[in-house]
């Protein structure tokens, strides 16, 4: 039996041999770091196995030409983390206490951060981010931020970013904003999962979304232990009659460009919100999550500016810079300010004070002001070039909703469908895209059409041109390809 495990032990030391010689080409200062890691990751991805005697600290050293000072040093620190055991007379051993962590080879699908070939909607275009800009407010930021502006934030956000928001916010979207009762946060997403928390402390238990909406608005209500009660919308918005009927005293909306129908709110469906909060000592919480962008005519102002004590207001960067900057803002009725602060406290003590600094600087300065020019040229121009192409490839498509944002509705005629199987056929053709169906919390009567929620802000013109004739040369059940 000690036979079998002295030479099971040498194998082992063997195969793990080549893990250590990096130590002796390390920099003097670094080898006893080098040594410590490469044997701490040998012993934990099972390349050394439990029960493998090593060498003495003497043979080691002269193997790696090294002091024996170091080895025994690295010997002793891994045994103190529990990787290795010894005890005198009998070496230096590798522990069992240390799992070798599974390996799996796509074990998980991978976040598609910057989609490439496919029409999904809610994607900037990333390339569009002004680093040449950014890098400069970084610099102006860090030579004037003093020391103390590194230590823990205000949870409700940098002074000078909740004025230099709220002045903006007020400018361009007719926003009622006090800095006072507005709150940075890590996007809309944070902002909806606090007011989520706040409402159910307040005893709430539902809240109403849209239907279609956001899945993801669902998924933040549910995870802040409150129910999402879907309500139809028509027309003009969200059923006054069937929001009552819900039974909820709070609704999540985005009134100035629907997701995903790409309606606008009619004025008098605001109103008649407004109206059924006021009765219901309700709140309705505005996502603005792409209300600056509007091709055809001035954005129309946002609804919390109609009742700032109804209604709460989110916004971000999302669209405008980068979703991976993780920056927004949520504009509080002065009611519930003191117990969404409270609660972003205890959720993540702020958000990093130098990221702030820069967003407050690059508003002031105007620069964000070019920003959200420079993507409204761009993604008109490609909401055109979608628009026509779609025209050229499926005539007879009919594109709904508001010239606005960063996706359309298209409804395809009949002869294109079943929906299914024309979504099938374009992700064989690499084009990703997504029905509007996937948006819809009841599914509704299927009337034959393809509907498709088409984002365009992430590919450039001739990409949207090639990769609508991409998904037109798949074919048409019963139709031919479309010819070259």
């Amino acid at each position: 039996m000690a036979d079998s495990r002295t030479t099971s032990s040498t194998t082992s030391w063997s195969a793990a041999w080549e893990l250590l010689l990096p130590t002796a080409a390390a920099p003097p200062r670094r080898r006893g770091r080098v040594l410590q890691s490469a044997l701490r990751e040998a012993v934990r991805s099972g390349r050394i196995a439990a029960g493998t005697r090593l060498p003495s600290s003497r043979e080691l050293a002269a193997d790696l030409g090294v002091s024996r000072g170091l080895v025994t040093d690295a010997y002793e620190q891994l045994t103190a983390e529990g990787y290795l055991s010894s005890s005198r007379g009998s070496g230096t051993w590798v522990s069992g206490a240390a799992q070798a962590a599974a390996v799996r080879e796509h074990s998980r699908p991978v976040a598609d951060g910057a989609p490439g070939t496919g029409f999904l909607p809610g994607s900037p275009d990333l390339a569009l981010f002004p680093r040449a800009a950014w890098s400069a407010a970084h610099r102006r930021v860090l030579a004037r931020l003093a020391h103390s502006g590194l230590g823990y934030p205000d949870p409700r956000g940098l002074p000078e970013l909740r004025a230099a928001v709220a002045g903006l916010l007020t400018r361009r979207r007719g926003v009622v904003a006090d800095p006072e009762c507005v709150v940075i946060c890590s996007g809309v997403a944070q902002a909806v999962t606090l007011l989520g928390f706040t409402l159910a402390d307040l005893g709430h238990r539902a809240v109403a979304v849209e239907d279609p909406g956001s899945p993801e608005h669902t998924a933040l209500l549910s995870a802040a232990g409150l129910t999402a009660v879907p309500v139809p919308l028509d027309t003009e918005g969200v059923s006054p009659a069937a929001l009552a009927a819900s039974g909820a005293r709070a609704a999540q909306l985005t009134p100035c460009h629907q997701f995903p129908s790409g309606i606008a709110y009619s004025a008098r469906r605001r109103l008649e919100l407004l109206e059924w909060a006021r009765a219901a000592d309700g709140l309705l919480v505005e996502d603005d999550y792409d209300g600056d962008f509007r091709y055809d005519r001035a954005p129309v102002g946002a609804l919390q500016g109609l009742d700032p004590a109804r209604v709460a207001y989110a916004g971000s960067v999302s669209k405008s810079l980068a979703p991976g900057l993780r920056l927004g803002w949520l504009v509080l009725p002065e009611q519930l300010v003191d117990l969404v602060v409270e609660r972003k406290r205890t959720m993540d003590l702020g958000n990093p004070t130098l990221d702030q600094a820069l967003l407050a600087d690059f508003i002031e300065r105007g620069d964000y002001d070019r920003q959200l020019r420079r993507c409204q040229r761009a993604y008109r121009e490609r909401r055109d070039a979608l628009v026509a192409a779609l025209a050229e490839h499926f005539p007879g498509t009919e594109v709904t909703g508001i010239a606005a944002g960063l996706h359309v509705i298209a409804r395809l005629p009949r002869r294109y469908g079943p929906e299914a199987r024309f979504v099938e056929r374009a992700a064989r053709a690499g084009v990703a895209l997504r029905p509007l169906a996937d948006f819809a919390h009841r599914r509704g009567h299927d009337d034959g059409h393809v509907r498709l929620v088409m984002g365009y802000a992430h590919l450039s013109p001739a990409r949207i041109a090639q990769a609508v004739a991409l998904i037109a040369d798949t074919g048409a059940p019963g139709l031919p390809a479309t010819p070259r």
